[in-house]
């Protein structure tokens, strides 16, 4: 037995349309959305009575979504939107962009700002981390060698 595919990672928001409108700043498509609820939903995330809106997103060309999720019910526990990169659990999602200085200042222009600065390793990558809305931290880097 082996993982035959690595499908999509699931971010849990409060503001469904502001976390979209990021992740489509960012260049990701829209590959639909709908309302879950009932047993399925209850019994996969152990929630009884749940309902949650989804929003799924795939990069340019096909490639690992990301799925969006509002809670309906129950209410939104709050999580830790200012966590740094040593804190425990997931911390980022990465994505390589063709011009990285472009796409930051094009997210700052938008309210989302770098959570420390551009770093450059061995002279192969750029990369940042970029804080969107609700604490998601977004690493971007642009192969330069």
């Amino acid at each position: 037995m082996a993982v035959r595919h690595f499908d999509h990672v699931g971010i849990t928001v409060a503001d469904l349309e502001a976390a979209t409108e990021f992740f489509v700043r960012l260049g990701m498509e829209i590959q639909g959305s709908a309302t879950v609820e009932g047993d399925f939903i209850d019994t996969v995330t152990g929630i009884p009575d749940s309902a949650t809106q989804i929003v799924m997103l795939q990069p340019p060309g096909g490639g690992t979504c990301v799925e969006l999720s509002s809670f309906e019910r129950p209410e939104h526990v709050p999580g830790s939107p200012s966590a740094m990169a040593n804190e425990l659990g997931l911390r980022s999602i990465a994505f390589e962009v063709d011009d990285l200085q472009s796409m930051v200042e094009r997210l700052g222009a938008d309210g989302y700002g770098l959570v420390g600065g551009i770093g450059e390793y061995d002279g192969v990558w750029r990369m940042a981390y970029v804080r969107g809305p609700e604490g998601i931290t977004v690493a971007l880097a642009e192969r330069i060698g």
